[in-house]
């Protein structure tokens, strides 16, 4: 689910700081192949939201490109990442 939320880039660190930050990305064929689709789903609109989510991207614990991935790929790749931390 695209989220972005505030214009504030370090927004995600002051309302609740995470544990643990994992940025799942995607690009927009991914993302209209997986039926994102319809008012604001242009490039225009991705790059926004890459903008927007910068500083979470730079300061995240785990970034996953997921546009050539399976949904069960990115669950084992995260859930990978994720017992490396035990």
């Amino acid at each position: 689910a695209a989220q972005e939320h505030s214009y504030v880039p370090d927004m995600w660190q002051r309302l609740n700081p995470p544990d643990l930050l994992i940025y799942l990305d995607v690009t927009l064929r991914s993302a209209r192949e997986r039926g994102r689709s319809g008012m604001g789903w242009t490039q225009a609109y991705l790059d926004e939201q890459h903008w927007r989510l910068r500083h979470a991207r730079a300061h995240c614990d785990f970034y996953l490109p997921t546009s050539d991935l399976t949904e069960e790929q990115v669950l084992a790749e995260t859930l990978a990442f994720l017992r490396q931390l035990e």
